[in-house]
């Protein structure tokens, strides 16, 4: 370890299953990268929904990794393990990890590390990985969004939702999405969005019927679940894709009406990132690089960033989750 390393660290740590009282700060040692890893110095780390249900009980980290919650974060490498190219101690970057982003330090497979683009705070640079890497690899890899095409995504105002206007839009579509108030269907046309539609005032099958002049949108990412899943379909055009990633209301549907399926010819898909395996997400990462980042150092995407909070008062941050009021990314900061 090099030696201007502090020996230990903070880190947040669920003392069990429950609500925003579970979360507590504790101090232990640093962990060490393994080979093909990096050990990050983390700045700022993104809070997201699956924190919540791992917290709650119902999301527990793949066997062999760390208990500590957090997905994504953004700081400077601080330690490279054995075999490690491509980057040095003090690069800014930003990474997907599979636990652990909750702390003062935090180990990410190299594969999974992006460096942070040009126009970015480090703080800003959090709000990325998750959304991105998601985002990408489920509207445009899995539901293969063309240019042209009218893509659909629900929840416009939630961390996936800023990123996904902004993504499909960049790629060259019509996009249409969801919100929960007027407010927050200002601010995702404001984003980019050409619709929104304020769910709880009217049908959305109904409005994107309306909107697409009978047709249907080519893609849909969804996280809300059964609870929209005929809807979903009857918003479909002929050969349209749904992807799945989140079930929030509901994981089971119940009496569902399968001839759209048939007769449009629709694809229902859906994918997790954090149970894939390094290489995939490893390949994700280059079409980022690839694709994407180069619009972030353009300043023509960018992480929306609702609200920070200091480490040890991410019950705060998870409480503000819990409330969806907020509009983007929650972060957590370290002072680092």
């Amino acid at each position: 370890m090099p030696t201007n390393l502090p020996e230990t660290m903070r880190q947040i740590r669920f003392t069990g299953a429950g609500g925003p009282e579970v979360i507590a700060v504790e101090t232990v040692p640093l962990p060490k990268p393994a080979a093909g890893q990096v050990l990050v110095e983390v700045v700022a780390a993104g809070v997201n929904r699956p924190d919540i249900m791992q917290r709650q009980g119902s999301y527990p980290p793949p066997k062999g990794a760390t208990e500590i919650p957090g997905l994504e974060i953004a700081g400077r490498i601080a330690e490279l393990g054995e075999g490690v190219t491509g980057f040095s101690e003090g690069d800014e970057v930003c990474a997907l990890v599979i636990s652990g982003g909750y702390a003062e330090f935090a180990v990410a497979e190299a594969g999974q590390v992006l460096k942070r683009p040009e126009p970015l705070s480090l703080v800003e640079a959090a709000g990325l990985p998750e959304t991105t890497f998601t985002v990408y690899s489920t509207v445009i890899q899995r539901g293969r969004l063309k240019k042209g095409e009218t893509f659909l995504v629900h929840g416009g105002s939630s961390g996936i939702g800023t990123t996904a206007i902004q993504i499909a839009k960049q790629h060259g579509a019509r996009v249409l999405t969801t919100a929960g108030s007027a407010e927050k269907c200002r601010f995702c046309e404001e984003l980019g969005a050409d619709a929104a539609i304020n769910y709880r005032e009217s049908d959305f099958a109904e409005e994107v019927k309306r909107l697409t002049d009978g047709r249907g949108v080519d893609v849909i990412l969804d996280m809300v679940g059964a609870a929209y899943l005929q809807k979903n379909i009857a918003s479909l055009a002929v050969e349209g894709r749904l992807v799945q990633i989140a079930f929030m209301q509901g994981y089971k549907a119940e009496n569902l009406t399968l001839t759209p399926i048939m007769l449009k010819r629709l694809t229902l898909t859906g994918a997790t990132l954090r149970a894939q395996a390094k290489e995939a997400k490893a390949a994700i990462a280059e079409g980022l690089k690839r694709d994407v980042w180069p619009l972030v150092e353009a300043g023509q995407i960018r992480p929306i960033v609702h609200a920070t909070f200091p480490l040890e008062e991410a019950r705060k941050a998870h409480e503000l989750m819990e409330t969806s009021s907020h509009s983007g990314k929650i972060l957590l900061t370290t002072g680092r």
